[in-house]
């Protein structure tokens, strides 16, 4: 089996002693070619070569983003055609938060990851199938975990703003960057309008965050859950709210840190399984965001879930009643 390594040496968690550890376990089971990011969307560029010399499968050992990036570069615009190969991908993780690799139920730890990635393989050398997962459509990209408009790209943008002046990343810089924008962001009027399908547009709103899986994020280990039951089997996770009164507000961030939460309110604008969402802005576009990636400012976007888009090397999915 042919297969490309495609390591971010600036992720936040990977070393160079841990990376040859990987790719010397690899080897053993795959004819394996190690490659190295060097600069911003060279993972895309890594991946695009890589379906063009029909590998079988695209290893990541990095963070979110890098998955991202690998995940575009595989697959192209979404307006495209889709190539008539696609490798499946696997997730080394190696950022801070990994959400990807957590929700496919594959391990924190780089090693163990490594040797559960081996195992599957070995399982599909018997079986001769891959998990598949499904993707969000955002128009211009493909977005692997969540996508959003208002404050979390505001967030995202300001985030990398640090990150562009060497400040390492961790959960508690996110959130001393999140709370002084958000409470700046609440005294703005709304702008948004939503589009579901089946339901009326709602006027009103103050942002939108949309979900491929559950949860949207990590906060070291503690788990945010907009919307509990979406999974990448399902639509699309949909949260928006239409106020953000203070005392509200808190009570919502409290269900979604809560253990499985189950997020209610009367400004809350919720569903765990829709086939899209379109989001409109009335005067000055708003800041938008994919997989903690800052897109910039866009004046519409329309969100769509697409079914089986990836195959993943990944456990089985658990049914609902086991992620109860």
């Amino acid at each position: 089996m042919r297969a490309v390594l495609i390591v971010n040496p600036t992720a936040t968690s990977t070393t160079p002693a841990a990376r040859d550890l990987l790719a010397h376990a690899l080897k053993s089971r795959l004819q394996l070619t190690v490659e190295h990011t060097t600069h911003r969307g060279h993972g895309a560029e890594i991946a695009q070569a890589a379906v063009e010399d029909k590998v079988d499968l695209v290893i990541v050992h990095g963070g979110d983003g890098t998955v991202s990036s690998v995940v575009n570069g595989m697959l192209g615009n979404p307006g495209a055609p889709r190539p008539a190969h696609v490798p499946a991908i696997g997730v080394l993780p190696g950022g801070s938060a990994n959400v990807l690799a957590r929700s496919l139920g594959v391990s924190t730890d780089p090693a163990a990851a490594t040797n559960q990635l081996i195992q599957l393989i070995d399982d599909y050398r018997r079986h001769q199938s891959w998990r598949r997962i499904g993707l969000i459509d955002c128009g211009e990209r493909w977005a692997v975990l969540n996508a959003g408009m208002g404050v979390d790209a505001e967030v995202v943008a300001g985030v990398e703003a640090q990150r562009d002046k060497g400040v390492k990343v961790n959960a508690l810089r996110y959130w001393r960057v999140a709370v002084p924008t958000t409470l700046a962001f609440r005294r703005r009027e709304p702008r948004l309008t939503l589009e579901l399908p089946g339901r009326e547009p709602i006027p009103g709103v103050h942002f939108v965050w949309v979900s491929n899986t559950n949860p949207w994020t990590y906060s070291n280990d503690r788990p945010l859950r907009p919307n509990p039951g979406c999974t990448f089997e399902s639509g699309l996770g949909v949260f928006a709210l239409t106020s953000m009164k203070v005392l509200p507000t808190l009570r919502l961030v409290r269900q979604i840190l809560s253990k499985r939460g189950n997020p209610q309110g009367s400004s809350l604008v919720r569903d765990d399984d829709a086939a899209c969402a379109r989001v409109t802005c009335s005067g000055a576009p708003i800041a938008s965001q994919f997989d903690g990636d800052y897109l910039g400012l866009r004046q519409a976007m329309t969100f769509r879930a697409v079914p089986d888009a990836l195959p993943v090397v990944a456990p089985p999915a658990k049914t609902r009643r086991e992620l109860r």
